[in-house]
């Protein structure tokens, strides 16, 4: 059975290149279960898909010098953005599977921590219309 680690993955936001900052990464996808059980059903609950939805959960390690994370973030709140991600930093194929659509920066957090801990930021962004699953 094949086995994986994440080593370097690839993160883009909004068109930026954000996998030196990123330390964790996770897409998620839904679909809505709708009960359509009748009679007919004979006591057995029936349900079809209804409305997709996504999300995108990151983890940054906050930098606030000039042209890094906080820089490039702040200036996305309350816009949607593309996103991109890939398991492996190495360009999309059949077994480096790319995942994309837009996503509503709808927060950030600049300060997140406790004393010691290292400055980092997890934010965690709806989708806006479809998740693609690419390989070419």
């Amino acid at each position: 059975m094949p086995k994986m680690v994440l080593l370097a993955a690839h993160v883009s936001l909004g068109s930026n290149d954000l996998s030196s900052h990123a330390r964790k990464c996770e897409v998620t996808v839904e679909v809505e279960d709708k009960d359509v059980t009748t009679f007919a059903s004979l006591g057995w609950k029936e349900v079809i898909g209804g409305l997709k939805s996504g999300e995108l959960g990151l983890e940054f390690l906050q930098d606030v010098a000039a042209t890094k994370i906080d820089s490039i973030m702040w200036p996305l709140l309350g816009t949607v953005v593309p996103f991109v991600v890939r398991l492996d930093s190495a360009p999309k194929s059949a077994s480096n599977p790319e995942w994309s659509g837009s996503v509503l920066i709808n927060g950030w957090n600049p300060i997140e921590g406790s004393v010691g801990d290292e400055a980092s930021v997890s934010v965690s962004y709806p989708t806006s219309g479809a998740v693609t699953r690419t390989t070419t």
